[in-house]
């Protein structure tokens, strides 16, 4: 039997149009992502006249009276069972509305700024933009007035769920749908006063402030995604390449090599039973002297303006003794924080938790040594920590690392297998995380997808240590503030040079002298340089670091004493040369310079969700 078709209301023979396919809500939420309707090819558009339920947190509130709004709005709702007459009569009788405003607000009035309400006596239409944290885009959010509890209050930072239709924006620009709400689920109220973030547009030097809130800004949602993709398309890299995933311990009772001080872990302190010395130490350690410093210098700044400046002798007389009176306040603190801070000589670690004096890890790469050396390719992903007194942009005390090993293997082999790796992770970025990249490169630096095309686009430069003196060595226009010269490492401003100015892409730098790495280095046949590599990239300088190990065990037994180190500490690790040692190699890819290099961030406490550095550990 043939089938009936189905015709329009004006009596035509043409088919209805298929309904538009449904788009689908989250599993375990109930509430559709916003990346699923905005980061469509169509930007939404073949979801028009779907009905959603969306959540997210509101960037940007307007307002129009009623008469002037678009008529897309639906037809009021009945009140909803549980709501008291009260509550009714306000929303639907309009003369109590100026009433209710006057005791308990409007729905999302900003007390800031008063003007933004267009028809105080009457009906309005709100237009909320709002993210999910799902995708860099806002969805638009239409409702009206009537349709919120008096006390609700939405504005900038209030989180709401909402369900409503998908419609076509009647002149749309940057966005082509909007949601009509139809009813209010939920609405997480904000104190307007203190909430941090309701200019449009906040530094992110002034996010820093607020950790905790910060991941509500577009450019640090898109910063975060980022990072997600690099960490996701790290572990299918190796996974594709047959690796195998370790992991390793962040405490350690082991120093890797050349990482400078490391961070000690001890119970001593808190099981000292209000001993003076650990009591002092606690009465301090809530006084910043970093901050103290910063003031100093401030202060002193202000001298000097007033000493040009003119200014009557009486205050620059008052701001110098103030000055004086902060400076002697510094000195004070930092006799007593060294008069009573209990040094690791008085401790007996004995009675420690572990019986013995334990580190945070600065490297995986000798814990990594040994899965290698049974499982032939193992890689890790986690932080790792570093004592560093420097105050550079580039210095963290906790950094993520992407590190591997791989057995039967040299120098060049790990080379290739580095390389790869970060043209996989630029390219992945550039397949999949286009609107992020987009929106980074108008917040944050303009060049940004242009580097990661660069890096993708070729093969590295490779020069040994040698040729990158040479180079540096002949450069005639610009003086390095570091001397250039054997056995030095390269300071920040010549690898700069060498992968900024210079080559203009990734240079790997190779076969170092044996002085600057780490002990566990193979050694040349030159018994000068050691068969270490560093990949240096535009902007951020360097990004991977690796070597291949030292297999030989008279020659790392050699090193050891050599450097002074303590060899019961490494028994194990020279055990693994005395039983079926191979040639192995491996190298860790920092993934704080990686997510700078494919944003252009400036500085590396953005790049990382809770930077901990000298002088600062909020959360």
């Amino acid at each position: 039997m043939a089938s009936r078709e189905t015709t329009v209301s004006d009596g035509s023979n043409q088919p209805e149009a298929p309904p538009p396919p449904a788009v689908e809500p989250s599993k375990y939420s109930k509430t559709t992502a916003l990346k699923s309707i905005l980061n469509r090819d169509d930007k939404g558009l073949g979801l028009v006249g779907q009905r959603v339920v969306v959540g997210g947190w509101v960037n940007s509130r307007k307002e129009r009276a009623e008469s002037d709004a678009p008529s897309q709005l639906p037809p009021p709702r009945a009140a909803v069972p549980g709501f008291s007459c009260y509550d009714v009569l306000v929303k639907r009788v309009p003369f109590l509305r100026p009433i209710a405003r006057i005791l308990v607000g409007v729905i999302g009035a900003q007390p800031e700024k008063p003007a933004a309400s267009p028809a105080k006596d009457g009906p309005f239409t709100v237009y909320l933009r709002i993210n999910d944290g799902s995708c860099s885009s806002n969805l638009q959010v239409v409702m009206d007035s009537s349709m919120s509890l008096p006390g609700q209050v939405i504005t900038v930072g209030t989180s709401i769920l909402v369900q409503g239709m998908l419609q076509k924006i009647l002149a749309p620009k940057k966005h082509v749908v909007e949601l009509i709400v139809e009813n209010i689920l939920h609405v997480g109220v904000v104190d307007v006063k203190s909430y941090p973030l309701t200019k449009p547009r906040i530094s992110l030097v002034s996010l820093r402030d607020h950790p905790h809130l910060r991941p509500r800004s577009i450019a640090i949602g898109s910063v975060t995604r980022i990072c997600s993709n690099l960490i996701y398309t790290g572990h299918g890299f190796f996974h594709k390449k047959g690796f195998i995933h370790v992991q390793t311990p962040i405490i350690t009772s082991m120093n890797a090599g050349n990482h400078g001080k490391m961070f000690q872990v001890t119970t001593l302190l808190s099981n000292s039973g209000g001993k003076d010395k650990s009591a002092a130490v606690h009465e301090h350690e809530g006084v910043d002297l970093e901050a103290f410093r910063a003031a100093i210098s401030e202060k002193s700044k202000r001298i000097d303006e007033l000493r040009r400046s003119d200014s009557n002798k009486e205050a620059l007389s008052a701001a110098e003794q103030d000055l004086q009176r902060s400076k002697e306040l510094v000195l004070m603190l930092e006799k007593q924080q060294q008069s009573t801070a209990p040094s690791a000589g008085e401790l007996d670690f004995s009675n420690d938790f572990f019986s013995r004096p334990v580190y945070l890890s600065a490297s995986a790469g000798l814990h990594l040594e040994s899965y290698a050396c049974g499982l032939s390719s193992v890689y890790t992903i986690g932080p790792v920590f570093q004592t560093d007194e420097s105050k550079s942009a580039e210095k963290l005390a906790e950094m993520w690392m992407i590190e591997a090993e791989l057995a039967f293997t040299e120098l060049q082999d790990v080379m290739n297998c580095a390389e790869d790796l970060v043209q996989s992770l630029c390219y992945s970025l550039m397949e999949t995380a286009g609107n992020d990249l987009k929106c980074v490169s108008k917040q944050i630096e303009k060049n940004c997808i242009k580097r990661l095309k660069s890096i993708v686009s070729g093969s590295f430069a490779r020069i040994t240590y040698s040729e990158a003196l040479n180079i540096l060595n002949q450069v005639k226009d610009k003086s390095f503030l570091s001397k250039v010269g054997w056995g030095n490492t390269l300071s920040e401003e010549q690898e700069s040079y060498l992968a900024d100015e210079f080559y203009r892409r990734p240079v790997i730098v190779y076969e170092y002298p044996k002085e600057v790495k780490p002990f566990y280095v193979r050694v040349s046949d030159d018994g000068r340089t050691v068969s270490a590599f560093d990949i240096i990239a535009p902007k951020v300088g360097v990004m991977v670091r690796g070597s291949q190990k030292e297999e030989r065990m008279d020659v790392i037994v050699k090193r050891i004493q050599e450097l002074g180190l303590p060899h019961e500490q490494y028994e194990w690790y020279i055990d693994l040369r005395k039983h079926g040692s191979v040639k192995h190699s491996g190298f860790s890819l920092d993934i704080e310079k990686m997510v700078m290099t494919a944003t252009g961030l400036a500085d590396v406490k953005d790049a990382i969700p809770f930077p901990r550095v000298r002088g600062h550990a909020k959360l």
